[in-house]
């Protein structure tokens, strides 16, 4: 069965996106920040033809993904709901295949922890990509022969949805990839930039 990987974004509107880095580094500099790494992750992930990339977005119109990122392919709403419901629906409503769904808003994210969620579904059901802030970066499914969403009762936007979700699953049923660093505030987005310089200069330290 086709693979399907979702990105799930927010268009990118000034003053509606990254909030909380917007109160440390300025609304136009979190803007620049979602607009351009979100662009970025999608031109990265959307031209692996190891699976079929969609994005889907919120609010469900008029977005225009194509005057705001470099992307083609697939488009639907999140529609309505917390991030449970949203990310159940697509669960549920996408074509037949094992679902992969990342955020836009971690740099990190590349095709090898694409590649490595869509191996670990071959063996379990679930996949998560747990995050630093307690939150996950990646949530997938093998969705066969059944799938019984795991987002009653998970706390969102906190600490805890992770291992609320994790509790929900089951240890026995998921696979867990590698911590990623979600950018929320401006010390996330200070070490983010510390990492990039240091990359660039080939700093190990």
């Amino acid at each position: 069965m086709r693979r399907h990987l979702v990105v799930m974004a927010r268009e990118p509107r000034l003053g509606t996106v990254k909030r909380r880095l917007a109160a440390d580094i300025g609304t136009l500099a979190a803007w620049r920040f979602y607009r351009t790494e979100a662009g970025r992750l999608l031109r990265r992930l959307s031209r692996d033809r190891r699976w079929l990339t969609w994005l889907a977005v919120t609010p469900d119109f008029p977005i225009h993904p194509g005057r705001l990122w470099p992307f083609s392919g697939r488009i639907v709403g999140q529609g309505g709901g917390d991030l449970g419901q949203r990310m159940g629906r697509l669960l549920v409503c996408l074509p037949p295949g094992p679902v992969v769904i990342v955020g836009s808003d971690i740099p990190a994210i590349d095709a090898r922890h694409v590649a490595a969620a869509f191996d670990a579904l071959c063996r379990v059901k679930w996949v998560l990509g747990p995050a630093s802030d307690g939150g996950y970066w990646l949530i997938g499914a093998r969705r066969r022969p059944r799938i019984d969403l795991p987002f009653t009762g998970v706390r969102w936007s906190g600490p805890h949805a992770y291992a609320d979700t994790l509790r929900n699953l089951g240890s026995g049923e998921v696979a867990r990839l590698e911590i990623q660093d979600d950018i929320d505030d401006g010390a996330d987005y200070c070490r983010w930039r510390e990492t990039l310089r240091r990359r660039s200069t080939g700093e190990t330290g």
